[in-house]
């Protein structure tokens, strides 16, 4: 099982015009540390208008300053939205392309459909339509960072033409794709397109133990994949905290924590937001008891995490092993937690707990890697030629100079 960790660089209100500056600085401080450990993986997500929640709009700028600031650690760009009126899909496989190049090949590629209204109708996106777009544009994006030239696309959101889109990826065909996944229906959507399963959802290993079974038997025998490659994978997402102190990091993951769950209550099912003035961090201070909105992952949440002692932390990671997720997810940065007792959890698990979960996972990689060749060798057998349009001749001619 491997290790990452999250950033949705959240920044609640009072801010300084520092404020931005110093956090970013303070991310990429963070995760030169944990290159430096050997975690396995950091995710930086992609959200737009999330005052205080998420200040993530640009991650693949993020990123490559990630990939200059590490050596071994992969690089989760997870997720991109995908709708063509966020992100064209040229321009995706263009900025996806560049940042495999410059981390040396160390990028995964996840991609998703949005969610919060606030930032879809930005965009004049309709909740009704989000997946076909996200849809149509992951079609092209793959096609993309392979053919050439890109042979072009009509369909309801998009019409793309013949274009060599260059550059290419140094992963070939592309690097692993994956789904932001919050529901068991996505998790088996992500099965039969062949994505692994990035699940920003806080389940308990019981219930990763069911969706783990339900994804891994769904890519095997109903896979059609959309990319050229299949990655057979699934992580889970849970809070962290590590500290020899653990009323000390219990009370912080409450308190902090309890607002990203706040933030995510607010954007995506109760707040009523206005742009540039409502203060999320005082309403959430204030209106505690709004958290627990009818909302299964506020529960879910308050019940599984990696929060505490080095053991607790341990026995968790057990547990979830067990069940055979293949990633488990940190989420840390919430709120306001204090930046040195980010680092502080990060080294503490880095070197108490992290080094026997690398060695247990090397045991289990051969086994692992003949799951992996059966499966993609039985997807890509029922992968499907793209339909691409008839188009004319494909020269295309300068306008010139009039």
């Amino acid at each position: 099982m491997k290790i990452g960790g999250f950033y949705e660089h959240q920044l609640p209100r009072p801010w300084t015009r520092d404020s931005e500056h110093r956090l970013f600085k303070d991310a990429l401080d963070h995760i030169e540390l944990a290159d430096r450990l050997g975690y396995d993986y950091v995710w930086a997500t992609e959200h737009h208008f999330l005052e205080e929640y998420a200040h993530s709009s640009a991650p693949e700028i993020f990123l490559a300053a990630v990939s200059q600031r590490t050596k071994n650690i992969r690089i989760g760009h997870g997720i991109v939205q995908m709708a063509p009126l966020i992100n064209h899909p040229a321009r995706v496989a263009e900025r996806i392309a560049t940042l495999d190049l410059v981390s040396d090949g160390r990028l995964d590629f996840g991609t998703g459909e949005g969610a919060a209204e606030v930032e879809l109708d930005g965009f004049r996106i309709p909740q009704s339509e989000k997946r076909a777009m996200w849809l149509e544009g992951l079609t092209c994006v793959t096609r993309m960072m392979v053919e050439e030239p890109f042979a072009g696309f009509e369909g309801k959101y998009l019409n793309a033409p013949v274009r060599n889109v260059v550059p290419k990826p140094l992963q070939r065909p592309h690097p692993p794709l994956w789904l932001a996944c919050s529901r068991r229906e996505t998790i088996l959507l992500a099965a039969k397109l062949g994505l692994g399963a990035l699940t920003f959802a806080f389940v308990s290993p019981e219930e990763s133990r069911q969706w783990v079974h339900d994804y891994y038997q769904t890519i095997e025998n109903e896979c059609d994949p959309i990319g050229y490659d299949v990655n057979p994978q699934i992580a889970i997402t849970v809070p962290f905290l590590c500290d020899h102190n653990e009323k000390r990091v219990r009370e912080m993951s409450d308190e902090h924590h309890g607002f990203f769950m706040y933030g995510l209550g607010h954007y995506a099912f109760f707040g009523n937001h206005e742009p540039g003035k409502t203060d999320l961090w005082n309403n959430y201070k204030t209106q505690p008891a709004k958290v627990k909105v009818d909302d299964p992952l506020a529960s879910a949440a308050q019940s599984q995490t990696c929060v505490g002692t080095p053991d607790q932390v341990r026995a968790a990671l057990r547990s979830f092993e067990e069940t055979g997720v293949d990633q488990v997810i940190f989420l840390s940065q919430a709120g306001r937690i204090p930046s040195e007792m980010l680092a502080s959890s990060i080294e503490l698990f880095g070197k108490e707990v992290l080094p026997e979960v690398k060695e247990r996972d090397q045991k289990r990689a051969r086994e692992k890697a003949a799951l992996r060749d059966r499966i993609i060798n039985k997807a890509m057998a029922r992968k499907r030629a793209p339909q691409v349009p008839k188009w004319g001749p494909t020269v295309v001619r300068a306008a010139g100079h009039h």
